[in-house]
């Protein structure tokens, strides 16, 4: 009980965190484990034994198919060959790196140094994510990081399969086995299933027009992805990033516009309680790490610190080598901005926390596992040293690379975007107005109101002062007519000339228009 008291109080600790985050324009999750981190020194607060089920099939499905939706199609082709050099290479490279590190500076055996090395070689796509998510990154970085995270973990996966057999059966690998099972990893078992369940819930959510029904299909489509990978022997993550991907690339066609509001809202809330327990326990599990294996390791945060700066080191060599090379191979000036932020993005996280979990403590011949405390312990603080670290800097080096998207091109962006919506919609008005296909003082109104939205737009573009006090001074009114509607409303009801439905029915509507006009402040 005290376990879930404790939870509890991370969920509110998260909603705290994440309004000081908001206002202090720093990254949520880093915050988040440092409030972990804090919590956990306090005494009294009992110890938390997470489990790797927890995490695997509780916590990380819809956070990666959350992720996944995130990801344009469009782009992820843009970047597919940089993402699958640095899915496999990087990979590779830096696990090799850490085994090297750990085997110099830790006591533990070359066995458990590879099964480390695997763990910590791949980026974590809800940490990744998560830090980027507020960074006005260019279309195709912010592409190439989120994809690079999400789909480097079948490589990831396999090393650390080979690592843990090694280690457990004490065997040699069989290589041809483990192509097929790299095969199965990286594509066959996930990508099937990927496809099989995105096409299920498509013709599902389809023929969906219940908000309640849509919210619960969209809620256990990532967990029936990864349960059925798995149980397949292939990689329950690929399964949520393709499906995922492909839903995301139909979300206009699934449902309608009032179903995706509310589903929207609720698995933005989902994601935020997930993400603010599993980065809160984060870092509530290293104090109470420390205490347990501090005394036969005093030498861990050293250990910790070289095998993070080991993998920042190897990730910036790799990146700023391959950017390079493509930039002379294109004629292009060598720069450091793109590359210095896609190195410097490379934060550990769930995925690793999980792996590292699913540790057994005894080898298949009885003999307990050599320096499995240790692991854990090094894979949490290379966690936590990377969401610090990385997440609280990510912002001001991309600030100082001047690679963000400037607000205000944003900005004309999107008004230019629903400018040419607006005069799309006056087009086909004028052409139903000149072939009389619906009667005349219908279509007067309706082109009275798209003429009047396209000015409010084209105010809304308007950098003359004047032009930006009558476009604020009409939102305000808006809002004022909208709070006097909202209040008759409440009359009405108090009344009892209207029912609860009617009430909660019309409100609704009046909550979506006053939310069309943007924030509350002009």
């Amino acid at each position: 009980m005290r376990g879930v008291e404790t939870v509890l109080f991370l969920v509110v600790i998260a909603t705290v965190v994440a309004t000081f985050a908001n206002r202090l324009r720093v990254p949520a999750p880093s915050l988040l484990v440092v409030a972990g981190v804090v919590v956990g020194l306090l005494p009294g607060v009992p110890t938390i034994a997470v489990t790797p089920d927890v995490i695997s099939l509780i916590v990380l499905p819809p956070l990666l198919f959350a992720a996944g939706e995130e990801l344009p199609w469009r782009d992820l082709r843009a970047v597919a060959r940089p993402v699958a050099t640095l899915a496999v290479g990087l990979v590779l490279l830096s696990a090799a790196a850490v085994v090297g590190v750990a085997v110099a500076v830790t006591p533990m055996p070359v066995g458990m140094a590879f099964v480390l090395g695997a763990i910590l070689a791949s980026t974590d796509p809800v940490a990744v994510t998560a830090l980027a998510r507020r960074l006005a990154l260019p279309p195709r970085v912010q592409a190439l990081i989120q994809a690079e995270s999400l789909f480097n973990d079948a490589t990831s996966l396999l090393l650390f399969r080979v690592a843990l057999f090694m280690v457990i059966a004490g065997g040699a690998v069989s290589w041809g086995r483990t192509a097929g099972e790299f095969a199965l990893l990286a594509g066959g078992g996930g990508l099937i299933v990927g496809l099989l369940i995105a096409a299920g819930a498509f013709v599902i959510r389809r023929r969906t027009e219940d908000p309640v029904l849509e919210a619960v299909v969209s809620l256990v489509t990532p967990y029936a992805a990864y349960v059925l990978a798995e149980s397949v022997g292939g990689s329950g993550v690929t399964a949520v990033v393709v499906a995922s991907v492909l839903l995301g690339t139909q979300a206009e066609r699934l449902t309608t516009a009032r179903i995706r509001i509310q589903v929207g809202a609720v698995y933005e809330t989902v994601v935020f309680l997930l993400e603010s327990v599993i980065f809160g326990l984060i870092g509530l599990q290293l104090p109470a790490l420390v205490r347990r294996v501090a005394g036969s390791s005093p030498w861990w945060l050293f250990q910790a610190l070289a095998l993070a700066a080991t993998l920042v080191l190897v990730r910036l060599v790799l990146v700023f080598a391959l950017s390079a090379l493509r930039q002379r191979r294109g004629g292009q000036r060598v720069s450091w901005q793109v590359p210095a932020v896609v190195s410097w993005a490379g934060a550990r996280g769930v995925v690793p926390l999980a792996a590292a979990l699913s540790l057994p403590v005894v080898a298949l011949d009885g003999a307990q596992l050599p320096s499995r405390d240790l692991v854990l312990l090094l894979t949490t603080a290379v966690i936590v040293l990377t969401l610090v670290v990385q997440g609280f800097t990510l912002a001001p080096l991309v600030r100082r690379s001047g690679i963000a998207l400037d607000p205000s091109d944003i900005q004309q962006e999107q008004t230019r975007a629903r400018l040419r919506l607006a005069e799309a919609g006056l087009s086909h008005l004028e052409h139903l107005a000149e072939t009389e296909s619906a009667p005349a003082f219908v279509l007067d109104q309706l082109q009275a109101s798209w003429r009047a939205r396209i000015t409010r737009i084209r105010l809304d573009d308007d950098t003359e002062p004047t032009a930006t006090n009558h476009h604020d001074t009409y939102r305000t009114l808006r809002r004022e007519i909208l709070d006097i509607e909202a209040a008759e409303l409440t009359r009405l009801f108090d009344l009892g000339t209207i029912t609860d439905t009617t009430r909660r029915r019309i409100q609704r509507l009046l909550d979506l228009e006053h939310t069309g006009l943007g924030d509350d402040e002009p």
